[in-house]
C-alpha cells in the first residue's frame, strides 16, 4: 500500500515509537506526592517544556488534550463562555472541529456566527475580517481561524489577523493542527491579540489521543472538564505522561530540519502534480496559485467531470490511500465545504481528491500514485458524477 493521506493522520514517528513504549513503563499519577509521581511529573514537564519550545511558548502556557478536537473546543467554548458578547467571527471554510463547536454554540447559547468570506484560492479576506473585528468589537466574544486549511493547504495571514483582532480587543484563537511541523509556528512573533493556538500530535508522527492548547497567560476560558484542577484550572483529568513523551518527541524530530523537510516535500509536490498534468490535462490544481502559500505537502486537485469518490475507490483498489478532502459527516460523503466556500459549484467541490504526504513519504510513493492514476481517472470517469 502507498499512503498518501498524511493530512488525516501520520504514521508514528519511530522517535515517538521509542519514547511511547519507554514512558508507558513508567508507574505514577504525575499528580500523587510520593516518588513515582514526582518521576511521572518530571517526564510530564520535560514533555510540555519541550512542545512549549516548538510553540515559542512559556511551558505554563502549554494545556495538554486529547487531541486537536477537544483543544478546538476548549478554545471556542471556553473563551464563548468566559467573556461578554455573542458574536463569534470565523472564516467560511473552517474546519468541522470549529465549524461544528461554534454552531452548537449558536443553537444552544444563542452565539452570533459573523462569518468571514474566503476568495478564490481559499484565503480568508483580510477587508471583510476588518469589516467584521471593528464592526461593535465589545460584542465580540471571540474570533477563530486556521493557520492552514486542512483541505487546500492555504496558508492564511495568520499575522495580519492577529494585529486585527489585537487592535481591536478580541481574543483570536488560530487552529494550528494542519500547520504544526509543516511551518514555522512562534506565538511570541504574533501580536497580542493571539489568545489560544491549538495543535495535535498524530499529524506530525505522535500518537493519536493527545493534543495541545496552547493558551495565553492572560487568556481566560471557562473549562470544559472540572474535577482535580489540573492545567490551571482549564483542563482536569489525569495527565497522559507517556502520549505527552511520545508527543515531545515526534515534535522535537519534526523541527529539527523543518524547513529541509518542507523542501523536499515541496519538490515531491511538484512532480506529482507535473504528473498529473501530464496524464490528465483537464484536472485543476486548488488553492494559491504560487506554491510557496500553500502547505508544501498538500495537492488538492479537482478531475471535471469525475467523482472524487470514486476515483478514491479505485485508486484505494489499487494500493494508493489519498482523500476526498470533503468533510465525511457519520459515514456520509459531502461536497467540499472548502471548496464551495472558494466559489465553486456543488459538482467541482464532488470531483476533487487530496494528496498529502508525509514524513515517511518517498519518490517511490509519487510514482506509484502516477502510475496508478491514468486506469484509475478512467474507470472513475465513466461513473460520472452521483
Amino acid at each position: 500500500m502507498v499512503y498518501l493521506d498524511h493530512a488525516a493522520t501520520t504514521p508514528l514517528r519511530p522517535e515517538a515509537r521509542e519514547a511511547l513504549a519507554r514512558a508507558s513503563a513508567a508507574v505514577g499519577n504525575p499528580a500523587s506526592i510520593h516518588a513515582d509521581g514526582r518521576r511521572a511529573r518530571r517526564l510530564l514537564e520535560d514533555a510540555r517544556e519541550q512542545v512549549a519550545e516548538t510553540l515559542g511558548c512559556a511551558p505554563v502556557e502549554v494545556v495538554f488534550t486529547s487531541g486537536g478536537t477537544e483543544a478546538i473546543n476548549l478554545a471556542i467554548k471556553g473563551l464563548f463562555w468566559a467573556r461578554p458578547g455573542s458574536r463569534i467571527v470565523l472564516p467560511d471554510g473552517e474546519h468541522h472541529a470549529t465549524l461544528d463547536t461554534a454552531e452548537w454554540l449558536e443553537r444552544v447559547a444563542g452565539a452570533v456566527l459573523d462569518t468571514v468570506p474566503l476568495d478564490a484560492e481559499g484565503r480568508i479576506r483580510l477587508d471583510a475580517a476588518r469589516e467584521s473585528l471593528e464592526h461593535e468589537p465589545a460584542d465580540i466574544a471571540l474570533a477563530t481561524a486556521l493557520w492552514a486549511n486542512n483541505e487546500v493547504g492555504t496558508v492564511q495571514p495568520v499575522g495580519a489577523l492577529a494585529a486585527l483582532s489585537a487592535e481591536n480587543g478580541v481574543p483570536l484563537h488560530v487552529d494550528a493542527v494542519a500547520a504544526y511541523g509543516h511551518v514555522p509556528i512562534d506565538v511570541r512573533a504574533l501580536a497580542s491579540g493571539l489568545a489560544a493556538l491549538s495543535v495535535s500530535a498524530h499529524k506530525i508522527g505522535g500518537p493519536v489521543g493527545i493534543g495541545a492548547l496552547y493558551l495565553a497567560r492572560d487568556a481566560v476560558v471557562e473549562p470544559l472538564l472540572h474535577g482535580g484542577g489540573q492545567q490551571r484550572n482549564v483542563r482536569s483529568g489525569t495527565q497522559d505522561v507517556a502520549a505527552a513523551v511520545a508527543f515531545a518527541a515526534a515534535a522535537r524530530a519534526a523541527m529539527r530540519d523543518l524547513e529541509g523537510d518542507a523542501r523536499r516535500l515541496a519538490a515531491l509536490r511538484q512532480r506529482a502534480l507535473d504528473g498529473i498534468k501530464a496524464l490528465v490535462p483537464e484536472a485543476v490544481v486548488n488553492g494559491p496559485a504560487r506554491p510557496e502559500e500553500r502547505l508544501p505537502g498538500t495537492l488538492h486537485v479537482t478531475f471535471p467531470g469525475c467523482s472524487g469518490e470514486a476515483l478514491l475507490f479505485v485508486l484505494d483498489a489499487a494500493g494508493v490511500s489519498v482523500s476526498t478532502g470533503s468533510a465525511c459527516q457519520a459515514g456520509v460523503p459531502e461536497p467540499s465545504h472548502v471548496l464551495l466556500a472558494m466559489g465553486r459549484d456543488e459538482r467541482d467541490a464532488r470531483s476533487a481528491i487530496r494528496v498529502t504526504l508525509g514524513h515517511d513519504t518517498s519518490e517511490t510513493d509519487v510514482e506509484a500514485l502516477l502510475a496508478a492514476l491514468p486506469a484509475a481517472h478512467a474507470q472513475a470517469a465513466l461513473a460520472g458524477h452521483p
